[in-house]
């Protein structure tokens, strides 16, 4: 068959979308805050914190927010109590992206709300939320696309790819992400073993070991290792 249809550029057009803030409001952010936000000079958490609040984004308490955490539009992120965000993570929030309480978002993760329609010759813009449920874990340099759900305490391992819902409990791996394992998690009344014992669990798993600060990560090439 014979395809005559060409991609024009020149044509592309989003005049129904609309960030959420004015154009002063986005230059501040762009200009002063972002900067700021990124700067590996200012360590702390609580200072991110207010910084996102002032310009617009819900962030619970006791959130850790690492140097480099990039975010698009801050008045489109919602993020839950006890949350850690890592270094390099990129939140590119057109829309809602909303993130549950006990999160862990590694580092360089990416979490892309925008899309183009790849069938349309104007290339017109398609952008859909994100939403990750409480205790979920987004492992390092994974994405995850418009429109994908992570469900509660669902683990998503290093560099793969979420198109879709990751349902509650269940561990994906992948490009495209794939059904891996469910995700057991020890009850908090059971003892606890020393911490040789749990470095040694996690490996007989095929699972990084806790690192000493969060969002800390370890690099392996087994498919099921999910970085911190």
């Amino acid at each position: 068959m014979q395809v005559t249809a060409k991609v024009d550029l020149s044509r592309f057009e989003n005049s129904f979308y609309h960030p959420g803030r004015s154009w002063f409001w986005r230059m501040a952010w762009f200009a002063i805050g972002l900067p700021v936000l990124r700067c590996s000079m200012i360590p702390s958490s609580g200072f991110r914190r207010l910084l996102l609040q002032f310009f617009g984004a819900q962030i619970g308490p006791g959130a850790v927010i690492k140097p480099g955490f990039r975010v698009k539009y801050p008045w489109n992120l919602r993020v839950g109590r006890y949350c850690w965000l890592g270094e390099d993570a990129w939140v590119d929030n057109l829309t809602l992206v909303s993130i549950g309480d006990h999160v862990c978002i590694s580092q360089g993760a990416y979490l892309c709300t925008g899309n183009h329609d790849w069938a349309d010759p104007a290339f017109g813009l398609i952008v859909r939320p994100i939403q990750i449920g409480d205790g979920a874990w987004v492992g390092a340099r994974a994405s995850l696309a418009p429109g994908a759900v992570v469900g509660e305490h669902a683990v998503i391992g290093f560099g793969s790819v979420v198109t879709k819902r990751v349902p509650p409990y269940q561990i994906h791996c992948g490009n495209p992400a794939a059904f891996v394992r469910h995700r057991e998690i020890a009850s908090i009344k059971s003892s606890q073993p020393s911490a040789a014992n749990r470095d040694g669990q996690a490996a007989d798993q095929g699972l990084s070991p806790a690192g000493t600060s969060p969002a800390s990560s370890d690099a392996s090439s087994h498919s099921r290792l999910i970085s911190r």
